[in-house]
């Protein structure tokens, strides 16, 4: 559904355009020798249907009106947008190699100021969904047909702010505003379930006023099905996508690996993770 001729176009898969998402995170997490790649493998099924499938943008303007808003409020998941954005041609490619240098456009933590399509600094958690509130209500109000989408993780909904601009959303009926979760169940201190428990997440949602849709995060005939829908829909509300993903994704040994905030990668996993992401790519392999 992307509205750019050279996006709509393509033949490219979306299962290619997630392994190539998480290749090129995988390769600027090489040459930093760290990143939050664990979180990068996890959501590029999402990126990669937002990117390619249900986002409007022109690669080569990327602050043209007309186009979707991705917010990303998580801003340590950088590495994973710099992917998504290098994959839909908004940054050259050979610039991943540039990845966390000084006076690189590519900083360890989103910042909107430095980024080609990166529209808000992040990292301060539990801002982006107000900043995208007040965007969507923004859009509205000039008449425009653009959505805002915000990613956002479950960690940020310990939150207090989160909260109040959902209830905000709900209040002024933005139907231009599609939320994302990463529910992964990790943030800083431990399991985020562990840390502030957030079941019954629909239902909380829904309470607040949203249309609730969850899926894996790393099924991607379900994430397409979801954000179809989500944009669809008749009913002036906000709407949430719930995304239940697995950190680590398509590289087994990091999969499997004890679970935290951020996962450590040595100095000669790099390859060996690089070699397993392509094994499960290939004709006969374990795909993502």
């Amino acid at each position: 559904m992307a509205q750019h001729p050279d996006v709509a176009r393509s033949n490219t898969s979306l299962a290619e355009r997630a392994y190539r998402i998480r290749r090129h995170a995988l390769r600027m997490g090489e040459v930093q020798g760290q990143g939050y790649v664990g979180q990068a493998l996890g959501i590029a099924d999402v990126l990669a249907v937002a990117y390619f499938h249900a986002m409007a943008y022109r690669p080569e303007d990327p602050a043209w009106e007309g186009r979707d808003r991705f917010l990303l409020s998580i801003g340590h998941y950088a590495i994973a947008l710099y992917a998504a954005l290098i994959e839909a041609g908004i940054i050259p490619e050979d610039e991943l190699e540039t990845y966390g240098a000084d006076a690189s456009r590519l900083p360890m933590s989103g910042m909107a100021a430095y980024t080609p399509g990166m529209e808000i600094t992040g990292g301060s958690l539990g801002q982006g969904l107000g900043i995208a509130v007040g965007m969507a209500l923004g859009l509205k109000r000039k008449k425009s047909a653009a959505f805002v989408y915000n990613l956002l993780s479950d960690g940020e909904l310990n939150e207090g702010a989160t909260w109040e601009a959902a209830m905000s959303a709900a209040h002024w009926k933005l139907d231009n505003l599609i939320a994302l979760v990463d529910v992964n169940n990790q943030q800083a201190d431990g399991a985020s379930s562990g840390v502030l428990g957030f079941e019954p997440l629909a239902d909380r949602w829904r309470a607040f006023g949203w249309h609730v849709q969850r899926v894996d995060g790393n099924d991607i005939a379900a994430l397409v099905e979801a954000f179809d829908r989500a944009r669809g829909l008749a009913e002036a509300q906000p709407r949430i996508i719930l995304c239940d993903t697995l950190m680590g994704r398509g590289v087994p040994f990091l999969e499997t690996r004890e679970k935290t905030h951020f996962i450590r990668v040595d100095a000669a996993e790099w390859a060996l993770a690089l070699d397993a992401l392509d094994a499960g790519h290939a004709p006969g392999g374990h795909a993502p």
